[in-house]
Parts: C-alpha cells; structure tokens; sequence
C-alpha cells in the first residue's frame, strides 16, 4: 500500500511538473526577443524580394511593425501557400503573416487573430465603362485566371442566369497581359491586382466595379496558446485605430482596407 502511495504521489508530481514546465509562448519570444514569422515572399505585393534582396510588401512591413512595437528582432521563415500552417504545427515558426485568410476549415487546426487586412475579391473593368453592379455586367466577358476562387463565384452566378461570358486563363499573368493589350475588358481578380492593370499599361486603367466578397486575412497561431493571441488582438486594435495598418496596406495595395476594419 505504501509503494502504491508513493507511486501515485511521484505521478502526479510528474504530472504537475509537466504543466508547470509547459513553455508559454509568449514569455519564450519576449525572453528571446525575437520572433519567427512565416512569410510567402514570392506574392508580390503583399511579400517579395527588391533589388538588394531585401523582404519588402504590405505583410513584411506589418511584421516589421509588429515587431519594432514589441522590441523584437526578426527571424523570417520563408513560406509557400502550402506550408504556412505546417510551419506553425512543427514549431518552425511563432506566428504566420501571410495573405492567411480566415477559413472554418483552417479554424480547426491553428488560431486566427483578429483580421488586420483584407483580401477583396472582385470584377475590374476599364475606369470608363459604366458598370456598377451584375446587372450591369450581362452581355459582357470576364476573364478570370482558371481553378481560382473568382472563377468558382463567375461559374456558380453564370449557372443562375448571370447574363455574362467567361473567358479563362492559365494564370493570373496572362489574365492580365490580356486586360493590358485590350483582349479582355472586365477581369475577376484580387482588387490589388485589378488596380495594378493601369501600372502596366497607363492607356487602359481599370478599377474594381463589383465586390465578389471579402476575405479577412489574419495573423495565424499555433492552437493553445492565450497570452500571445491576446497580445496580438491589442496589437491589430491599436494599429487599425490609429492607421497605420491601412497606411500599409495602402501603399501596396492602391485602395483603404474596408470602412467597416477601419473603423474598428
């Protein structure tokens, strides 16, 4: 009887020293004062590499922020679509900012914070056609890169008697080259890669004309952990109040984040 106590004792000892040990982290990147962040930098212009080589974008700069406010040095752990949320389940990094966007599907594997950006999704067209709303858009042809988001929201409204062609594309490069040589007038994209149409090509300058929806993109998290998802979510309320964060979506991405995230 007395082994047994002793085992149960020296048991839940273990157990106890367990969680007392459990690393909070948190506590870890403060003590280390520095963080890795997961960041794709080959999607231009939210990630990418300038001519010296150095990370630029609207989320390395909101990394940059991030860390210059919590006094910490960055570790950059560069990323793929794919690999974003394995990053953060094999401990590779503390946290992704990454055009992540905030799905139930990826909800059951990591934590989101609050959004700090947006994607929108939309149909772009020439600034001076006189389109406002799908009505509007029956008649004409909208190209679309194939497999895409876009291109599931143009086949699902076409099947509902949306009035409007689709013409698709391998890519979103060719989707535009077509827009900036005048093979396509309307084009269901990103409203950043919308706004860059005219960058390209000055005589034909496009505009976003009808939302498709709006994606929120938020900073991705490791499962169970409180005090950083805490710490994150004062962060991105301070930095939407005072702007900054629409300051550098802005100078990306040509448009304001949406009235509703800036009001926040």
């Amino acid at each position: 009887m007395k082994h047994s106590i002793v085992a149960v004792a020296l048991a839940a000892a273990f157990m106890l020293g367990g969680t007392a040990a459990k690393a909070d982290l948190l506590d870890n990147i403060m003590a280390a004062k520095k963080i890795r962040i997961s960041t794709d930098l080959a999607i231009p212009p939210s990630g990418m590499m300038d001519g010296s080589m150095k990370p630029v974008g609207s989320d390395v700069e909101t990394a940059q922020l991030l860390a210059k406010d919590w006094g910490l040095e960055i570790e950059w752990v560069q990323t793929t679509g794919a690999t974003r949320i394995p990053n953060l389940q094999t401990n590779k990094a503390d946290i992704v900012i990454s055009t992540l966007s905030v799905t139930p599907e990826r909800a059951k594997v990591i934590d989101f914070s609050a959004p700090y950006a947006a994607l929108q999704s939309v149909v772009g067209g020439l600034k001076t056609a006189d389109v406002k709303t799908w009505d509007d858009l029956k008649g004409k042809t909208i190209a679309v890169s194939r497999g895409t988001t876009q291109d599931t929201a143009l086949t699902n409204r076409a099947k509902e008697g949306g009035g409007f062609n689709v013409a698709r594309y391998d890519d979103d490069a060719t989707m535009v080259t077509a827009a900036v040589t005048g093979q396509a007038d309307f084009v269901a994209t990103s409203a950043t890669i919308v706004n860059q149409i005219g960058v390209k090509n000055p005589a034909r300058v496009f505009e976003p004309k009808v939302l498709i929806t709006t994606f929120d993109l938020a900073i991705g998290v490791k499962k169970g952990e409180p005090k950083l998802m805490a710490k994150l979510n004062e962060w991105i309320a301070a930095n939407l109040k005072n702007g900054k964060l629409n300051e550098i979506y802005k100078k990306y991405h040509g448009s304001d984040l949406p009235p509703n995230m800036r009001a926040s």
